[in-house]
């Protein structure tokens, strides 16, 4: 039996390069968390529906999952990870955190980086384009409104969220 043939693979993840070794059809999703070892970036459906692997590919919103890594090669891929610390938390993320729209965490991650991608192109957003924005992003738990109302309270702040856009 052959074994797979392997590409060698360079991304940048969260501003340092990385190097490894995928097949032709792996997902930027199993690259990220089994190979190297982003597991901030979560796993839901892996069919693109929920949003929960939302990484940003060269500033834009991308479903992981869905995103092959051969497609990523030579481009800069952000995970949570890479805008914001415990220590130095994004705008958004306390944003978040301060507007109660944290429950289980678990699309967290890809809700913030949908929303950091949405402010990145518009920094003013209606509350209609918030939820055009965040579409591709499920929720169980919250509702989404108390989403919506920590993004718009981080689009009024508008240049202070611009002056911390990459950490």
């Amino acid at each position: 039996m052959r074994k797979a043939r392997t590409y060698p693979v360079r991304i940048k993840i969260n501003g340092q390069w990385r190097e490894t070794a995928v097949k032709a059809g792996e997902t930027l999703l199993h690259t990220l968390r089994e190979k190297l070892g982003q597991t901030e970036v979560k796993e839901g459906c892996g069919k693109g529906d929920c949003g929960a692997c939302t990484v940003l590919l060269d500033g834009k919103a991308v479903n992981a999952c869905l995103t092959l890594t051969l497609q990523a090669a030579g481009q800069e891929v952000t995970t949570l990870k890479g805008i914001g610390t415990p220590q130095k938390p994004h705008p958004l993320q306390e944003s978040f955190v301060k507007h109660g729209a944290i429950q289980c965490g678990f699309c967290t991650a890809g809700m913030i980086l949908a929303a950091k991608a949405l402010l990145d192109r518009t920094p003013h957003p209606s509350r209609e384009e918030i939820r055009e924005g965040i579409s591709g992003n499920l929720c169980r738990c919250t509702g989404y409104q108390k989403i919506i109302r920590a993004i718009e309270a981080i689009a009024v702040q508008g240049s202070r969220f611009h002056k911390n856009r990459s950490r």
